[in-house]
């Protein structure tokens, strides 16, 4: 199953609203489970995205950052299955 990750911190309102972005489409478009990493508790994480929180990666791929970007998400994923569906027997 991939994983997405929303790279954020802690009083980031626009973490806030990448989040509820990201609820709101699993009503309309099936994903994985987000895992929310404050990268304020990794200092190589906050060293390389500090300045582009939020950052939403799938699989450890940066796929958008700053805002919810949905047509890439959702090519991101349709990919991501087209690979996984192609690498099983």
């Amino acid at each position: 199953m991939p994983t997405l990750e929303l790279l954020s911190r802690d009083g980031c309102g626009l973490c806030e609203e990448m989040a509820r972005a990201l609820e709101a489409l699993r009503f309309r478009f099936p994903l994985p489970p987000v895992v929310v990493v404050d990268i304020d508790t990794d200092p190589a994480l906050q060293w390389r995205f500090i300045l582009e929180i939020p950052v939403l990666r799938l699989d450890g791929h940066v796929v958008c950052h700053g805002h919810l970007d949905e047509a890439r998400l959702r090519r991101a994923l349709g990919a991501t299955r087209a690979a996984r569906e192609a690498g099983s027997p």
